[in-house]
């Protein structure tokens, strides 16, 4: 995965300079745009790290910025900061999905702080959706009857009840729970029921 860039939008050359600047010096790879319309021109393609927006900008504005990053399903955390900030904007933006919300003047360890935050929230989802996708590639390769004892198993029913309920031996039962746990990477019937809420079979 490529180093994550941060995105600093602001309409003032001499905030977009100072931010560029001191985000340079924590080690970040830095881009800076005047607007966030630019922004949006220039942002097509998927790209990982974390966009540092003033809220109130000619055009599309920093909050109006934050939904239109949802709506385009671009994954970018967002850190806004004003120099007009009051509570119901700080309100409004945490409400359209921004990561944080800071008043200016900035203070570097405050925005560096919000930045790394964001960054690590977001490695996490990405994790937790490669997991997922993962745990789904595994849980397609089970047959039929295999889910259905799957499904049996992490309802709490026991190989004496399943057998019973699908009129086979137990010991048919313990062989088909053994192929389900090497085909899930399960070392339990608590992992499997672990994956079972993820997977959407039972409510947690």
């Amino acid at each position: 995965m490529a180093a994550p860039t941060i995105f600093v939008i602001d309409d003032h050359e001499i905030v977009r300079h100072a931010l560029g600047e001191m985000l340079s010096v924590f080690g970040f790879t830095v881009e800076t745009y005047d607007s966030a319309d630019t922004f949006l021109q220039a942002i097509e393609q998927p790209r990982s790290g974390c966009v540092v927006a003033d809220v109130r900008m000619p055009g599309t504005d920093g909050i109006e910025l934050v939904r239109e990053l949802g709506r385009r399903k671009i994954a970018l955390p967002i850190v806004l900061i004003s120099g007009h900030a009051d509570v119901p904007m700080a309100v409004a933006a945490i409400k359209s999905g921004a990561e944080d919300f800071i008043e200016k003047p900035v203070d570097d360890t405050q925005l560096v702080a919000a930045i790394n935050r964001a960054l690590a929230r977001t490695f996490e989802q990405q994790d937790f959706r490669k997991s997922q996708e993962a745990l789904g590639l595994k849980f397609a390769r089970l047959t039929p009857r295999q889910v259905e004892i799957f499904d049996l198993v992490v309802q709490g029913f026991t190989s004496h009840a399943i057998a019973a309920k699908l009129n086979i031996s137990v010991r048919t039962v313990e062989s088909y729970r053994a192929e389900i746990m090497e085909k899930l990477q399960a070392e339990s019937v608590a992992v499997l029921v672990r994956q079972a809420i993820r997977l959407g079979r039972i409510a947690p």
